[in-house]
Order: structure tokens, then sequence, then C-alpha cells
């Protein structure tokens, strides 16, 4: 979205009977809002208060966001006591996918090895299709969750020994 078409838009909803607008678009979101005409008439005939607010003269709230998300993996020690499986948890809250659709394989799979930069598996979240990939060679030693199970940030989703 460039700065004309933002231009355009403010003019429409300035231009508009619209109070509040909020769009999110190109991984920006703009958020507006305007106050509208107000009359406040007092039940004392002597005295009336007529505070009029110009529409045009007044936008309230415009906000610029970059919609992002980081897809870091967090690898942590487990509490075993051989010391070398570890876990690796989710970065992110989302349905946690094990190929990249259903009729495909399962990007890994119970004593599969793992390189660096691999991806492990997928994780949905608000429609975006977000590939968790390894940090480091690892080897699957378990799938801690099953394929489009939703799952929290920080939730378990594989043991693994690093090689």
């Amino acid at each position: 979205m460039d700065y004309k078409s933002i231009q355009e838009l403010i003019k429409t909803v300035s231009d508009s009977n619209l109070t509040s607008f909020e769009i999110e678009a190109e991984g920006i979101r703009i958020k507006m809002g305007k106050v509208e005409k107000v009359q406040i008439e007092s039940t004392n005939p002597v005295k009336n208060i007529d505070t009029a607010v110009n529409t045009n003269d007044v936008m309230k709230e415009v906000s610029f966001e970059k919609a992002s998300v980081d897809t870091k993996v967090e690898v942590v020690d487990n509490v075993k006591t051989d010391g070398t499986a570890l876990t690796i948890k989710s970065p992110i809250v989302g349905t946690f996918y094990a190929s990249s659709s259903p009729k495909e394989e399962p990007f890994v799979k119970v004593g599969k090895r793992v390189n660096k930069g691999d991806t492990i598996c997928i994780i949905e979240a608000m429609k975006l299709m977000n590939e968790i990939e390894a940090e480091d060679n690892f080897e699957i030693l378990d799938i801690l969750v099953e394929n489009e199970q939703m799952v929290e940030y920080g939730q378990p989703l594989f043991k693994v020994a690093k090689l």
C-alpha cells in the first residue's frame, strides 16, 4: 500500500458516515476514527451550549503497524538423566501441521535426521502458514503433538537429540 492509496483511503473515510475504520493489507494495519458532529442543548432556556466538532478538521486516529510473527524455535534442555534429549517448543499459538498438505508425507518422523534449516512442521496462525525450521542438526526422538492439533506458545512439539 503506497502513500497515495493511504491518502485516498483517508479522504474516502472522512467523506463517509463511518466513525471508525480498520484494514489490514500487505502486512500493514491502518486504523482510523473520527468524531461525529455533537450538539448539546441545555434545558435552561437562558443558556444554550453548542459544541460542534467539524469532522473535516479532525482526523482522530491513524496508526500503522507492521504485522509480523517471530517464528524462531526455542530449544531447551529436557530434564532427562542422560542429558542428550532436547525439547523443541512452539514459537507461536496456532494449528500444528506435520506436512505441507494432507496428501504429502510428514516433514519429519521419529528416527529421522534433520539438518539445520530443514522445515520440521508448519504452524498456522491467523491464516498465515509459518514454516518452523530446525536451528541445528537433530535426530527426532518423539513427536509430541498430533497433526492439525492446536498448540500454545511454548508448548513442546518435538523431543530431539542434537547431532
